[in-house]
């Protein structure tokens, strides 16, 4: 990936854990290095292909004088995820907040937090067997897309499925969606378990009826198991209704573990696993 490297803006800002910094406020000097590709904009020498460097400082100094934080760490976080958020060319930033007059009683020359943060690519799968379907998936779809930490990239058709698991149960809505988010999986966990309950979603339950089912399925090329969270999916290879969905947005993304392509492992169930996808419709 390429470099923007922005060194040593100053602004003049308000943050501290101090009253007397947010009233008096200080000098903060900010270094960011800008990660996406510059290929294009150097080969066709056009400003569209790339992002100015002058607009990114003006967005930086804006946004750091206006703001007030106690913590640098804040600020370096929230500055990163404005700028990511801002420019949609950006994929990535390491972003250092110096502050040279901190309130620290010794001679120093600077104190720094210096943070990386990157888009990163995830793939959901998209369920549900009550209510309205179709809306309970397309509200998630949208939820997702509004939080400023998630871009929608690409949604599947929807199909008509029969139940895995517990069969005694009303037929399913399945599709899938991937997104570039900021999150953690952690986070992104959390943030699908709130779209979930916001969806009036209970736990009661295992493989039991619900109104949405949203599961990460793959996070980059990550492998992860803890308590609460699994990538890969454990289980995404035995079920047409996640594989289907997802053929249609990745095929060609490898599977970490397995090392078989989605469309592959679609093969492969279609021939020998269980069948459930019985029809399909579009995300409007």
């Amino acid at each position: 990936m390429d470099e923007i490297i922005i060194e040593n803006l100053n602004v003049y800002a308000y943050h501290g854990v101090y009253q007397e910094e947010n009233e008096k406020g200080q000098n903060f000097y900010i270094n960011a290095v800008l990660y996406l590709d510059t290929r294009k904009a150097g080969s066709e020498d056009k400003l569209e292909y790339t992002v100015s460097y002058g607009d990114v400082c003006q967005f930086i100094y804006e946004y750091v004088s206006r703001t007030v934080f106690k913590l640098i760490e804040s600020v370096a976080e929230k500055t990163a995820e404005a700028i990511l958020s801002e420019f949609p060319l950006i994929e990535g930033i390491t972003l250092e907040i110096r502050k040279p007059e901190a309130p620290i009683g010794l001679e120093f020359q600077s104190v720094s937090v210096r943070i990386t943060r990157t888009w990163h690519m995830a793939c959901i799968a998209l369920g549900s067997n009550m209510g309205d379907r179709e809306k309970y998936i397309t509200d998630a779809v949208a939820e997702l897309d509004y939080d400023n930490k998630c871009r929608v990239l690409k949604t599947s058709e929807l199909v008509n499925t029969t139940p895995y698991g517990e069969t005694n149960q009303g037929e399913f809505l399945n599709g899938a969606v991937v997104i570039k988010t900021l999150y953690t999986p952690e986070e992104l966990l959390d943030k699908i378990h709130e779209i979930e309950e916001a969806a009036g979603r209970e736990r009661n339950e295992h493989w039991g009826p619900r109104t949405l089912d949203l599961d990460i399925i793959f996070y980059d090329d990550l492998v992860m198991h803890t308590d609460t969270l699994q990538i890969p999916h454990v289980d995404m290879q035995n079920r047409d209704f996640v594989l289907e969905p997802l053929s249609q947005l990745v095929p060609y993304v490898v599977h970490p573990v397995l090392g078989k392509t989605v469309v592959q492992l679609y093969e492969e169930l279609q021939k020998s696993g269980e069948k459930h996808v019985i029809g399909s419709e579009y995300i409007h």
